[in-house]
C-alpha cells in the first residue's frame, strides 16, 4: 500500500492522508501497553504516517516522552519523515485535575521549550493551543507562535476547537495552516460555519475523533467495562440510553460495512476521507492491530450510492448526547 499525501492547508507541508493521534498511548482510555505503543508508531512510520499527535498535557508530558523515546529508536530515514503536532495551554495538577487554559506569549514560549526538550526534537512541526484562553486574545497566542516561527522552533501555527470568527482574527495575525476539531459521522458540528470558513481561507482540518473515541468503531459493546481514568466514564455519548442509542446508529453502519466487505471502523473512517482533500483524519490506535484496521480504510472508496446509504443509516445530529461533559464543552467554541 502506498500511502497518499494531503496539503495541510495553503502555508503548511504535505502529510499523509491518515495521522496518528497518540493521546490514548498515554491517557483517557485506560491503561496502555508501552512496549506495544512504542511498536504501533513504529509501525505506522513504516506504513508511511508522517503525522504525530500529541499535546504537552496528556498525562503531564508521559505522551511527548513516549513519541520521543519512539522516535530516538526507530530508524533514521522513518525518524527524518515524522512530523510533529503539539497543543499546549492546558494546565493541570499533580492530581490530574483541569486547571484551565494558558495562552499568554511567556507561557507559550515556555511550553514550547519544554516540548522541544520532550520530544528531542529542534523544532515543532505544528504548534496550537489546545483550547482558547478566554482571558488572552488569539491575536496575542497566535503572535507568539509567529515568533517562535521566526526562530525556527516551530514550523508551522496551528488552531484547535475554534469557532470561524477566532479561526478570522488568527489568520489575520498569521499564516494558520490546519485547524484540529472533532469531526466524524456523529460529530458534524463543523459544517455548518467552520469548515466553510477553514475553506474560504485555505486553512486544512486535522480531524480527530473519526471513530468517537471507540463509539463506532464496531468494536464497543454496551455491555464493557471502563478501567479507572477512562474518559467514556464520564462521556455523555456512553451513558445509559445515550450508549443504547448511539450503538443501534453503529448496527445501521454495520450492515452498510458488511455489504462493502470492510470493517465499521474502515467505513468510518473513509467517510471522513471522502469529505475533502483539505481534510486529515487522526486515527487514535493505541495497537497495530487496530492500526493495520484503520489503514484499510485507504483502500475503500465510496460512491455515491454508499455515501447517500451511510446519509440515511447515520443522519447528520443522529447521536444522542454531547461529546464532552457539560464542564469541557463550555470551553469549546462554535
Amino acid at each position: 500500500m502506498t500511502m497518499r499525501t494531503r496539503p495541510l492547508g495553503t502555508t503548511g507541508p504535505q502529510v499523509s492522508a491518515l495521522g496518528l493521534g497518540c493521546m490514548g498511548m498515554s491517557a483517557l482510555y485506560g491503561e496502555a501497553d508501552r512496549a506495544e505503543s512504542i511498536a504501533t508508531i513504529h509501525a505506522a512510520l513504516e506504513a508511511g504516517v508522517t503525522l504525530l499527535d500529541t499535546g504537552d498535557f496528556y498525562a503531564m508530558g508521559h505522551n511527548e516522552m513516549l513519541i520521543g523515546e519512539a522516535l530516538r529508536t526507530a530508524p533514521a530515514a522513518r525518524r527524518e519523515q515524522a512530523l510533529t503536532s503539539v497543543k499546549f495551554g492546558a494546565l493541570r495538577g499533580p492530581d490530574g485535575s483541569w486547571l484551565g487554559y494558558d495562552g499568554r506569549p511567556a507561557a507559550v514560549k515556555s511550553f514550547a521549550a519544554y516540548s522541544l526538550q520532550r520530544l528531542g526534537v529542534d523544532h515543532l512541526d505544528v504548534y496550537r493551543i489546545a483550547r482558547l484562553d478566554p482571558d488572552v486574545p488569539i491575536e496575542d497566542t497566535v503572535g507568539a507562535i509567529a515568533e517562535l516561527v521566526e526562530k525556527g522552533y516551530v514550523r508551522h501555527i496551528g488552531l484547535s476547537e475554534v469557532g470561524a470568527q477566532t479561526i478570522r482574527r488568527a489568520a489575520a495575525t498569521a499564516p494558520i495552516s490546519d485547524l484540529q476539531i472533532e469531526y466524524s459521522l456523529i460529530s458534524r458540528g463543523i459544517e455548518d460555519e467552520i469548515l466553510p470558513t477553514t475553506r474560504e481561507l485555505g486553512i486544512a482540518v486535522t480531524a480527530y475523533g473519526v471513530l468517537s473515541r471507540g463509539l463506532i468503531s464496531g468494536h464497543f459493546s454496551a455491555d464493557r467495562q471502563l478501567g479507572p481514568g477512562d474518559f467514556r466514564a464520564v462521556s455523555p455519548r456512553f451513558q445509559g440510553d445515550n450508549l443504547r442509542h448511539n450503538l443501534n446508529l453503529v448496527e445501521a453502519l454495520r450492515k452498510i460495512a458488511e455489504q462493502k466487505g470492510v470493517s465499521v471502523a474502515q467505513i468510518a473512517i473513509a467517510w471522513v476521507l471522502s469529505r475533502g482533500e483539505d481534510i486529515v483524519p487522526l486515527v487514535g490506535a493505541r495497537r497495530r492491530d487496530r492500526l493495520t484496521e484503520a489503514l484499510g480504510a485507504l483502500g475503500v472508496t465510496l460512491e455515491p450510492a454508499d455515501l447517500a446509504a451511510i446519509e440515511e443509516a447515520v443522519p447528520a445530529g443522529a447521536a444522542a448526547g454531547d461529546r464532552y461533559p457539560a464542564a469541557q464543552m463550555a470551553h469549546l467554541e462554535s
